[in-house]
């Protein structure tokens, strides 16, 4: 079968489970026009137009990283470079950071509205004025957040969907520290748009437990970054696999600014300057971001700070985006309507 991360694929539009077409539609699906509940958000340095095609190819959402691109001319480069390798929907993330000397954030929201983009993954600060920009161009926004509030706060801005960011995922929290366990079903009780769930999600068993908790698909990171589509090095990928669970460490804690990040010999010591009254200062050059850029060129773990969650301890492979996304799709289907399904038919035979 070919491979339907590749341009012009054959493979079916639809799963097929006990012989029938299956997909697991939800207002998240219906809202963004994707076939799977199944998000690829922007990463820095990862998000570039070969994973984000992979994953348009097999249904899901995938996110160009806009500020991995140097320029706004180059983000409209690699959108074009995009549209090569896929004809299916995907979006741009622009996340928004207070900074000394910000980017042109203006000019990468115009490149995007520019280029016909119709979906764009915000993130960040104060995000209201690009979204209103967006809206009235007619592209859909999601808007991915780490509290309760901050969602409500993005609904009321007209976002049309919320991203839910919990305790476990890669990069930044937030300072609440609550896991997924309680903020996707504490954020489903009262956002009323449809929301997915990010953070810890890297299966099936992840996908179905989201659906439980109120969301309406989920986004994933890490498990993207460890795919054959992901445009980093062999080495990182293969370190992934190798982590657990325990494999990150936060950093920024002491600063209110805390990240999630791969536990390596620089994080910990930007944990030991920490637990010594450190400031930013004091590691800015230990966490530069070109360091981090290097891990992933050159497949150096320990190089410098790079993102990955706490989901390492349940990836065992690197495959390519579209046999991720079915697999995933497939045994959400099967744990449905076979494992809950069997144990609702028991109650009811017990009862009868």
């Amino acid at each position: 079968m070919p491979d339907a991360a590749s341009p012009g694929s054959t493979a079916p539009d639809k799963q097929t489970f006990g012989g029938a077409h299956m997909a697991l539609k939800t207002r998240f699906t219906e809202t963004f026009g994707v076939e799977h509940p199944v998000v690829q958000g922007g990463m820095q340095w990862v998000g570039r137009a070969e994973l984000v095609a992979g994953v348009a190819n097999a249904g899901g959402l995938g996110f160009i990283t806009a500020l991995t691109q140097p320029t706004p001319d180059d983000l409209r480069r690699e959108i074009d470079r995009c549209r090569k390798l896929t004809d299916k929907p995907f979006g741009v993330n622009l996340t928004i950071l207070p900074a000394i000397n910000p980017p042109p954030y203006a000019e990468y929201r115009q490149a995007i509205i520019d280029s016909g983009v119709k979906i764009v993954e915000t993130a960040g600060y104060k995000p209201q004025e690009h979204v209103d920009h967006f809206k009235e161009h007619g592209i859909k926004v999601l808007h991915k957040c780490t509290a309760v509030r901050h969602a409500l706060s993005a609904e009321r801005m007209g976002v049309d969907g919320i991203s839910i960011d919990g305790f476990e995922c890669a990069g930044h929290p937030g300072e609440d520290d609550v896991p997924g366990l309680i903020l996707i079903p504490a954020a489903a009780d009262k956002v009323k748009i449809p929301m997915i769930a990010s953070g810890g999600f890297g299966d099936a068993r992840g996908l179905v437990a989201a659906l439980a908790l109120g969301a309406d698909g989920i986004n994933m990171g890490t498990r993207f970054m460890c795919t054959v589509e992901s445009p980093i090095h062999q080495k990182i990928k293969e370190q992934i696999v190798a982590n657990d669970e325990r494999a990150t460490d936060l950093i920024f804690r002491t600063m209110h600014n805390t990240s999630r990040v791969a536990k390596n010999a620089v994080s910990q010591q930007v944990v030991a300057m920490e637990k010594e009254g450190a400031k930013f200062e004091d590691v800015r050059e230990l966490v530069a971001g070109s360091r981090g850029r290097s891990v992933y060129e050159i497949g150096d773990q320990d190089a410098g700070i790079w993102s990955a969650g706490m989901v390492q301890g349940l990836i065992h492979d690197i495959p390519t985006c579209a046999d991720l996304i079915t697999r995933i799709v497939r045994e959400a289907e099967e744990i449905i309507q076979g494992r809950l399904a069997g144990m609702v038919a028991k109650k009811a035979m017990a009862t009868a």
